[in-house]
Order: structure tokens, then C-alpha cells, then sequence
């Protein structure tokens, strides 16, 4: 058996990310810690690294993982010119129990989105898109 076990997310800002995850999608931390030494270093295939990472998880169990780099930083420049289409991993979807108050939570704070909320073609959800403070794209989803 196959089993999704997280999503990991690199950020640049912890703060905003836990803004971003915790406190407007309501993700709770499970688990906040500083990671070094020899088993990250083989594990990332860098060398030196310093990480602070966060797991989260919603009320089902699933989990989103923070990484901020201490170490070798990068910035979300390049990121928020990314476009859906790009090679990788294009977004992740959330399913959330209202999203028209999901929506307007995360607009009145700063969220952008690529559109209303929409129903889809079979009308079997209403989805919308948006991206979080480092422009990674996140599908979120009601059905109906």
C-alpha cells in the first residue's frame, strides 16, 4: 500500500508561511524543530545544512512541511514569475468546508488569486486558485 505521507514546502519567511498555513487555513504544528548534522546533510545532498522545519496537519491527519533553510537560503524571487505550467510540481489542492469564507479570509489578507471561486463543469466541487506568500500555487476546493 501506497500512502501520501506530507508535502514539503520550502519557504523563505517561516512567519508569513505560518501565517500563511496555520493561522488562515487553520493547519495545527505538530512538531517544530531545528535539523543538522550528518543525516540531513545526506538526506538533502548538501553539505552544512541548517533547517528549521514545521510540520502541520489538518483535523484528517494530513500534513504540510515548512522548511526554512538557514542554510543555503534562496528567495521566492524567481517564484512568483512562475507560471502553472512550469516543470514540476504545479500546485497542491486543500479541501476546505467553506470556501467562499476561505476565500474572503485569505483575500483580506493579502492572498492573490488566479480567479473566483468557480463550479467545476460536473458540479461536483467549487474550486479557486491562489498562491501563497512564496507564489507556490494551491488549488483550494469545496464539493458539493
Amino acid at each position: 500500500m501506497n500512502l501520501l505521507r506530507h508535502i514539503g514546502v520550502a519557504v523563505s519567511d517561516i512567519e508569513k508561511a505560518l501565517f500563511f498555513y496555520r493561522d488562515l487555513l487553520g493547519f495545527k504544528i505538530i512538531k517544530d524543530m531545528n535539523e543538522s548534522g550528518e543525516y540531513i546533510d545526506n538526506f538533502s545532498g548538501l553539505k552544512n545544512i541548517v533547517v528549521r522545519t514545521v510540520k502541520l496537519e489538518d483535523e484528517k491527519g494530513s500534513i504540510i512541511e515548512l522548511l526554512k533553510y538557514k542554510s543555503h537560503p534562496k528567495t521566492n524571487d524567481n517564484n512568483l514569475e512562475r507560471e502553472i505550467t512550469d516543470v514540476g510540481i504545479s500546485h497542491f489542492a486543500l479541501t476546505v468546508d467553506d470556501i467562499d469564507e476561505t476565500y474572503k479570509k485569505l483575500i483580506e489578507n493579502g492572498i492573490s488569486f488566479n480567479c473566483l471561486v468557480q463550479n467545476t463543469p460536473d458540479g461536483y466541487a467549487r474550486v479557486t486558485f491562489c498562491r501563497d506568500f512564496d507564489g507556490n500555487f494551491i488549488e483550494i476546493v469545496e464539493v458539493c
